[in-house]
Formats: C-alpha cells, structure tokens, sequence
C-alpha cells in the first residue's frame, strides 16, 4: 500500500506525457505553410532595448509568404538610442512610432501595446513580439496558418527561451505542460482556464477587439495571461503552440535581470499570498522534499521508504524532460537539478512578496 503515494507524482508524469503528445506545434517549412492573403501588423513595443532590438527587428523584416505585412515599432521613452537605431534599419514596411505619455491607472506595456493596435487600424491579424524575440523567416506565416486552421482568437506561439537561467526558465514551460489540460483549455469557456506567453501572441484583430484588448488590462502585470482571459469572456477561443523550431527568446542576459524580472510578476501570479504559499509548499513537498529526504531514508535504515523518495525524485526529473523535448529545452543534465529549481522558484515567490509589500518594484525604470 505505500506505493501508493507515488500516485501524484506518476498522474502528474503522465499528463505531461498526454499534454506533450497533445501540444499543437507550427509547420516549420515554407511548403507546409504557404502564403497568406491576410493583412498581418506586426506590433513591437520597445523601451530601452537597443541592445537586443537589431536581431529581432531584422528577422521581422526577413518574414516571407505575408505580402501583406507592415510593421509597427513604438518606443515607449527609450533613452538609450533605441529609436536612432530602429530608423537606421527600417524600410517603408515599418512605421515607428513616438509613445505617448502614461496615462494614470496604465502600466507600460499594456499602453504600448494598446497604441500600436490602435495604429494597425486595417490589419486582419495582430502580431505582438517583444524585442528579445527573434523569428525565422517562415515563422508568422505558419503562426497565422495555425490561428486560422484551429479557429482560435489568440494564439501563443511558445519560442524557446534561451539566456540567463537554465534552471529556472524552463519552469514557464513546465508548469503548463504538467498542470494544464491543454486541450481542455481550448474548449473551456472558462476564463480561470487560460494560459499565454506574451513574448509572441498572435490575435485575430475583430475578436481582440471585442475582448477589449490591452485597454481591458491596462493595469495588469501579467497582461498576457489577462488577456487570454478577457477573450474567453467576450466569447473566444485561445490556445498554446509550441514554436521552439522557429522563434527564440532571450529574455534575460544576467542572474540579476532575471531576478528583477521575475519579482516584479510573481506576486501577481497566484491571487493572493494564502495561495501563493500553498502551490509554493504543495511544489516543494512535490519536487524538492523527496531529492532530500530519499539519501537521508537510506542512510537512517529505511530502505524501503528511500526507495519510494527516490522514485518519486525520479518521476519529477521525468516530468522536467518530457517538458524540455516537448518545447525544445536542454533535458540533460538540467532535469537533474529539478528540485533545485523548485527551491529557487520558491525564494523568488517569497522574495517578490516581500518587495511588493516594501512597494519597491520596479521595471524599466517604472514603479510597479
């Protein structure tokens, strides 16, 4: 019988198993995508980015198979050459755009975003690309193949995330592949059921509309996954597509970025503290306690329980490398180190709280 406590950590294995197999990827050649007659608005919000803006910009000048493509650039008070630099590169597909001041109530994405769609005014779909994306040359084509193939409002092309953090970017991919029934959210109208990585989203311009668009979010520091939410309430569909063969993401370039980053967010994540620190405990009890408790069982003369410790510390390992093929991660030897990243994650929660309630977050040289 007390093999029996294996029980979540194999149900949870094997969703991610199901949810691997299951994961919609885009075609990743000119022949499986074609061309596309639709007018496509590519929409790049950057503030300060000057160091990461040239790649991005010119993967989505090399975009094929959309003749009907334009770009929109806006820079949202950048201060190190940002905008000198977007003009020494654009052609006439690219408007760049000064952002206007912001309003009260707004965060700085969501009103950059905002701005740009307004400016798309005759686009059938909206392409938002955060500057530290990089697309290749078939990638919006096949991204708007799949939106319309899977009739969705929103779709999320996933890219792979590169840069500071093996150990705790892969978590973003992780945590939906293992907990999130993938294709239950796409039929749920339920907008507690909603998942979206606002690096690349891809959205039918008539249904963003109708959600209200970032204006519905304007206050949210995740206004990615509010989003997603806001078209389920308007009557939407969204899903998640795996795109790792065809875009990329450096997100963060050091340890301390990609601390920054994640504390200016992860209090917003889960609602409220009470349930922050259950999923917290609940991920801790799940993924990092047995990788300790397993060499510690041994060496007490419990050797059966250390047995079911390590099976368990091996079913997560698991579980981080179905996710890692699935999303084109590094399996090995990162998965290894899970219940480290686990643990991170944990002091990264507890530490954003803790910043949150001191009011000293901030990003991009805004308060948050």
């Amino acid at each position: 019988m007390s093999w029996l406590i294996l029980l979540p950590w194999l149900a949870l294995t094997m969703h991610a198993a199901v949810n691997a197999r299951l994961l919609r990827r885009l075609p990743d050649s000119a022949e499986e995508t074609g061309e596309t007659e639709e007018r496509v608005a590519v929409l790049l919000p950057v503030r300060d980015e000057a160091d990461r803006v040239t790649p991005c910009l010119e993967s989505l000048l090399a975009q094929r198979g959309i003749p009907h493509l334009t770009i929109y650039v806006l820079d949202d008070g950048s201060t190190d050459g940002t905008a000198e630099l977007v003009r020494s590169l654009a052609d006439d597909q690219v408007t760049l755009i000064a952002g206007a001041a912001l309003p009260a109530g707004w965060l700085g994405k969501p009103h950059a975003c905002w701005q740009l769609a307004t400016a798309a005014a005759d686009a059938d779909i909206l392409s938002f690309v955060d500057a530290d994306v990089v697309l290749a040359p078939d990638a919006l084509a096949s991204a708007v193949r799949l939106l319309r193939e899977i009739e969705v409002t929103l779709l999320s092309p996933y890219p792979q995330i590169g840069g500071a953090g093996r150990l705790l970017q892969p978590l973003l991919q992780w945590s939906w592949i293992t907990f999130l029934p993938l294709r239950a959210m796409e039929r749920s109208p339920r907008p507690s059921l909603a998942a979206a990585g606002g690096q690349w989203l891809l959205a039918d311009r008539a249904g963003y509309l109708r959600a209200g668009g970032h204006a519905a979010v304007r206050a949210e520091i995740l206004e990615d996954i509010a989003l997603a939410r806001q078209v389920k309430r308007a009557g939407g569909r969204i899903a998640l597509a795996d795109a790792s063969r065809l875009a990329t993401c450096r997100m963060y370039t050091s340890w301390s970025g990609l601390t920054a980053g994640y504390a200016k967010s992860l209090w917003a994540s889960f609602g409220s503290a009470p349930a922050a620190a259950i999923v917290v405990v609940t991920l801790l009890l799940l993924y990092a306690v047995p990788a300790v408790a397993a060499p510690v069982l041994a060496v007490t003369g419990h050797g059966s329980a250390a047995l079911i410790a390590l099976t368990a510390y091996l079913l997560g390992v698991a579980g981080r490398a179905i996710s890692a093929v699935a999303t084109g991660g590094r399996p090995w030897p990162d998965c290894l180190a899970h219940p480290v990243s686990i643990a991170l994650f944990a002091w990264l929660t507890a530490r954003s709280f803790r910043l949150r309630r001191r009011s000293r977050l901030s990003w991009r040289g805004r308060p948050v």
